[in-house]
Parts: structure tokens; C-alpha cells; sequence
């Protein structure tokens, strides 16, 4: 049985939770709260014009601490989100929230059964993607946070290999 020629490696995409600076981010951003919120007296949370706001030292100990909890959980875990070409069925598989040992969000659709790709420009850093299938219907859990950061590039890159995908870029 002859086996098709390899996919390029430039189908294949996945980040892991520890080498993704937003949970890094978060972490920092939980631990200054949790800190502030433990560590300054409600009591002379006053402004130089007299307003007070005493709860809103307790407040910022809850984010910060809720923060905290969610970015370790998340780097400990290392969860993994990505893309890929499956070699053996040829089929585009992608996960979220892969956990080692759980399965987490995915889903798989052969690029034949691919009918449109739909980019929409949400801002400079962020954009949104869709991936319908010949019905017109929507794959679950298929995002930006499965494909590279060069969304229009990975997208054309799909459609030239497979011409029949339309590729729409809204915004």
C-alpha cells in the first residue's frame, strides 16, 4: 500500500498553556491584585478629596485571587491548543483545552467537506474565524486560538491546496 506524499509541517500548529504569555500575564496581573487587596487598609483607601471606597479593597483581593487561581491551574496543567493536518486521514483536526491525558474541545472535517473559511478583523491583535462545512453549518470549537497568529496566511495556504474552499475576510 503506497502512503501519500507528507503534509508540509506548515499545516501543523500548537501552543501550550506555559509558553503563552496571556497566562503569564494573567498571573502577574492576579498576584498585584491579590497583593494590593491583602495588603492595603481599607480604612485609608481615600482619595485627596475625601471619597472613600472601603470595599473596594476586598474586591480587588477576590480578582486577584480568582485571577491567580485560574492562570495556575491553567499553566500546571499546560493545556494545549492547536491545529493540524492528520497524515493518516488527511482530515484538519484542532483542539482546545487539552489537558495531558484529556481530550478536551475538538473536532476534525476533511478539507473536501470544507466550504468556506470566514476571517472577520476584529481589531489589529485580535481577529475571528469560522470554518463552515458544505452545509452551511459551523465547526464547534474551531477559533483564532487554533491557528497561527497569521490567520490570512494560514487560510490562503489552505485554499491553495485546496481550491474549492472560499475564503472570506470581513473588516
Amino acid at each position: 500500500m503506497n502512503k501519500a506524499a507528507p503534509l508540509p509541517d506548515d499545516f501543523i500548529f500548537e501552543r501550550y498553556a506555559r509558553r503563552d504569555f496571556r497566562f503569564w500575564a494573567l498571573l502577574l496581573m492576579g498576584a498585584v491584585f491579590l497583593y494590593a487587596g491583602l495588603t492595603i487598609d481599607p480604612q485609608s483607601n481615600c482619595s485627596e478629596g475625601g471619597e472613600c471606597a472601603p470595599w473596594l479593597v476586598p474586591i480587588a483581593a477576590i480578582i486577584g485571587a480568582l485571577a491567580t487561581v485560574t492562570a495556575a491551574a491553567r499553566l500546571l496543567a499546560n493545556t494545549r491548543r492547536g491545529s493540524r493536518i492528520d497524515p493518516d486521514t488527511g482530515e484538519l483536526v484542532w483542539w482546545q483545552n487539552r489537558a495531558s491525558g484529556h481530550l478536551g474541545d475538538h473536532g476534525r472535517i476533511h478539507p473536501g467537506e470544507i466550504a468556506r473559511i470566514r476571517i472577520v478583523k476584529e481589531s489589529e491583535s485580535a481577529d475571528g474565524v469560522h470554518l463552515y462545512d458544505t452545509t452551511g453549518a459551523r465547526q464547534p470549537y474551531f477559533d483564532a486560538d487554533v491557528v497561527p497568529w497569521q490567520v490570512e496566511e494560514w487560510a490562503a495556504r489552505l485554499v491553495a491546496r485546496w481550491p474549492h474552499i472560499a475564503l472570506d475576510i470581513e473588516g
